[in-house]
């Protein structure tokens, strides 16, 4: 019987490339698979050493002084790179041995934060370096010698880095048409023929220092150690050949950006880690990717997220249009109760994600879900405070706090792999693969081919299966978080019979997706509110309008389950209500009575004069108030 059974599950099984199984083989899981297995239990708040060496009072010093004329290319960004540089800002990724200020997760978002709150452009400078890049990969894999010779100039920013994946034909398909090497002999050596056309590759104007990831080949079977495929090199600025003689311009935003190109011949010795490492700078990459995935992407959508609704929630509170403040206009006030509902649920995502990852995880599907949701849902609350922010936030000038974040959200949606592809391909695929308590086993039990260990898979599948199928009928009627778990992973099991058709049909994947998404955020949610204390109410509204997200989710993907067994998931179906528009009034008068959460959003962000006076608004009366609301409202004009 099993033999059958091993035979039918082999046909569905999906074809999986070797880079998604170095994908599925690197980092770990944590509250995915919880979420995938059934029942959750929220992680423990950790208490991180905090780090001595670096002085945080520089990042105020910093925007002080350079916040607001900071850009690229211009006059006084190297001004603005020998401030970081002497104040060690690109070493926060690197150990003290190596004359680095390794910071915790926290210490490090929460420093992106600030800088990004205040300059977007600006933060992504400080960002690169202190994430995916040659400082993170030398680290972890570069020999003794490249890290005493490499690490501690990076750390006091005598070498700017950047790293050269993406080209022309390889963009969220990373490993595509990536541009390939020949290994061959020349004069003795063994030397790497290799002609690279990279683009989008951030700080490459500037940097001294690049990584550079191609495919080698070795046609003559040259190599000693190592293997043929993904390989990552390490190269000088003034290395024969290679260009940067080109930038790019995104938006208008200010962070250089630019092209990697040349007809190269590199060295084996140039390898990062040497010629052991051959053949493996996919696995390598993947292991480093949480960093800008799970960590500094989510910090600049919490930047602009938080800044912008601090600043919105004070300007409806002073700003009058018919003779009343623009909070009590229900238009006005719904679109701000969206705004704060998006920017706490990534600010409490990203607390409880720092403080898994501060632990030493490394969640690749979590950090998938991070980078898509955080950048997704700040766009929404940038959106949203260009509508309120109205007439100020499409003028340019000095009152204009949302139109720098405006600007910069698409970049966000954009890199580390498209929002469009991290939703519906990798974090409801790579997470039944990865996550899924017995999806993978099975898959490996039929790639090598042992029918003992799938059969002893196989059984414990069909228990866990039979489990959740249980539970979820017993407990039809509800809808609370747990219900919803024990629904998702019980839906999960039936949409693992698709096997390979789990790739084609994105849609159902991705409606899964973001179904795993916000019971990550849901949980994150009850997580901060735990630890913190800051509001319950707010806490079940965020938590009522999740589930409000994840039932229609539920009852698009049942309805489009395209096997026969369709019936066995009609009790998951939601009955729908609708959301309440008094949960709206009762959160803006929760806002309102509650300072705990406006001082919560104001942490770790930078207030300008802009932000300051509209804060001030508070405290002030009489001619004063009237003195800087006159200010506040106005828009910048130019003499024609």
């Amino acid at each position: 019987m099993y033999r059958f059974i091993f035979d039918r599950v082999k046909k569905i099984v999906p074809r999986i490339s070797d880079t998604e199984l170095i994908a599925l083989r690197t980092g770990n899981t944590n509250l995915d698979r919880q979420i995938f297995s059934g029942h959750v239990i929220l992680p423990k708040k950790n208490e991180v050493k905090k780090n001595h060496n670096f002085d945080f009072n520089q990042v105020d010093n910093l925007l002080d002084k350079y916040g607001n004329n900071y850009s690229y290319p211009s006059d006084n960004y190297k001004d603005t790179l020998k401030f970081l540089s002497k104040n060690k800002f690109f070493s926060f990724l690197i150990e003290d041995k190596y004359e680095g200020n390794k910071l915790s997760i926290k210490e490090l978002s929460d420093t992106l934060t600030k800088i990004s709150s205040k300059n977007p452009a600006l933060g992504v400078t400080v960002m690169v370096p202190n994430s995916l890049g040659p400082g993170e990969l030398l680290s972890n894999y570069g020999t003794e010698e490249q890290k005493n010779k490499y690490l501690p100039k990076l750390s006091n920013g005598e070498l700017i880095p950047c790293f050269g994946l993406t080209g022309p034909n390889n963009g969220s398909d990373a490993l595509g048409k990536i541009d390939t090497g020949v290994l061959k002999m020349k004069n003795g050596r063994r030397i790497v023929e290799v002609e690279i056309n990279k683009r989008y590759i951030t700080l490459a104007p500037i940097a001294d220092l690049v990584g550079l990831a191609i495919r080698l080949d070795d046609p003559d079977k040259l190599l000693v150690k190592g293997e043929e495929g993904i390989t990552l090199f390490l190269l000088e600025k003034n290395h024969p050949n290679l260009k940067l003689e080109t930038y790019h311009n995104p938006l208008n935003i200010g962070f250089p950006n630019g092209t990697v190109k040349g007809k190269l011949e590199l060295d084996l010795d140039t390898i990062i880690g040497g010629e052991v490492n051959t053949g493996n700078g996919w696995k390598m990459l993947m292991e480093c990717l949480s960093a800008g995935r799970g960590i500094c992407l989510p910090a600049t959508a919490n930047a602009s997220a938080k800044t912008s609704t601090y600043g919105i929630f004070n300007f409806i509170k002073h700003r009058k249009q018919f003779n009343i403040p623009l909070i009590n206009m229900e238009g006005v006030s719904n679109k701000f109760s969206d705004m704060l509902y998006e920017t706490w649920l990534i600010q409490s995502s990203i607390a409880m994600t720092n403080n898994i990852l501060d632990t030493g995880n490394k969640p690749a599907v979590i950090s998938a879900i991070m980078k898509e949701q955080t950048t997704e849902r700040a766009r929404k609350v940038i959106n949203n405070a260009m509508d309120i922010h109205s007439g100020s936030a499409i003028c340019l000038g000095e009152n204009n706090f949302t139109e720098k974040f405006y600007k910069c959200i698409p970049v966000g949606i954009t890199v580390e792999g498209s929002n469009t592809l991290t939703k519906n391909l990798i974090i409801f695929g790579q997470g039944l693969n990865k996550s899924h308590p017995y999806v993978y086993d099975i898959y490996d039990s039929i790639v090598s081919n042992d029918l003992g260990k799938f059969r002893n898979n196989f059984n414990e599948m069909i228990k866990h299966s039979t489990k959740l199928l249980l539970k979820s009928k017993l407990s039809f009627g509800r809808d609370n978080i747990e219900k919803q778990v024990t629904d998702f992973a019980n839906l999960s099991n039936f949409i693992a019979l698709l096997g390979g058709e789990i790739k084609k049909n994105q849609s159902i994947s991705g409606d899964m997706a973001d179904i795993l998404s916000n019971l990550y955020l849901a949980h994150s949610v009850l997580w901060y509110e735990k630890n913190y204390n800051i509001s319950s109410n707010l806490t079940q509204y965020c938590i009522k309008r999740l589930l409000y997200e994840n039932s229609i989710l539920f009852n698009r993907i049942i309805d489009n389950y395209p096997l026969k067994l369709r019936f066995l998931l009609k009790n998951m179906k939601r009955k729908q209500k609708s959301l309440l528009y008094q949960d709206n009034r009762e959160l803006i008068n929760e806002v309102q009575k509650n300072d705990k959460i406006m001082d919560s959003i104001c942490e770790n962000i930078y207030l300008d004069k802009t932000l300051q006076d509209l804060e001030n608004l508070n405290k002030l009366q009489n001619e004063e108030y009237e003195k800087i609301y006159n200010n506040i409202i106005s828009v910048e004009e130019y003499k024609i």
